[in-house]
């Protein structure tokens, strides 16, 4: 296996991992059963992969490999075991949140370029990996999609994969532009929620 393809595997598995771990949270405030809760950990671990996959006309990610799925099973194992240190830990998820989000979006460009797709496609194809998923468990849950609200969020996805797309223009190594690229997705977030930072709001007037 190629180094790059390693990598991307890798960033996969840890980025199912946060957004399962994620989904299940949010099913437990709604006092979803065990089954619920898998399904809108799977919901946000798969989703944003699965509609990538299908506009890239491949075989869906998970589809091919079983070690998501189990990804998922682990991450509400473990959520189960330590639900009674969890509610106090509420930052704890929204980071797990943002991880999910920034490795994610590094995957789907990745995975873009590696199917010899243009930059701008890749970016939109790392946006759409990183927060279609949150946008499914929230429809599940009857939420408002997070995207949809003044948090920015797909928006730090975008810029993410804009850092990713110039640092490998200047042949940056692979490394050092995911290690950027993740941490330009994450600080945005952070920042964004930590100062109430957002886009301006439609008016219809």
């Amino acid at each position: 296996m190629e180094y790059d393809e390693l990598l991307r595997q890798v960033i996969e598995f840890l980025g199912t991992f946060a957004f399962a771990i994620s989904g299940i949270r949010h099913a437990a405030a709604k006092h979803f059963d065990w089954f619920g809760g898998y399904v809108c950990g799977i919901a946000v671990a798969i989703g944003g992969g699965t509609i990538r996959d299908v506009m890239l006309g491949v075989t869906p990610f998970w589809m091919t490999n079983p070690i998501y799925i189990i990804c998922t099973a682990l991450a509400l194992i473990f959520v189960i075991i330590f639900a009674k240190h969890m509610e106090g830990l509420r930052n704890t998820w929204f980071v797990f949140d943002t991880l999910g989000l920034a490795l994610f979006t590094i995957a789907g460009i990745q995975k873009s370029l590696i199917l010899e797709q243009p930059y701008w496609v890749a970016i939109i194809m790392g946006c759409i990996t990183g927060s279609a998923g949150g946008i499914i468990r929230d429809v599940l849950l009857n939420n408002e999609p997070v995207i949809f609200q003044r948090e920015i969020y797909a928006m730090a996805a975008v810029l993410g994969g804009i850092v990713y797309w110039a640092l490998d223009i200047f042949g940056c190594p692979v490394e050092v532009t995911v290690i950027a690229s993740f941490t330009t997705t994450c600080l945005m977030r952070f920042l964004a929620v930590r100062y109430h930072l957002s886009l301006p709001i439609l008016k219809q007037e």
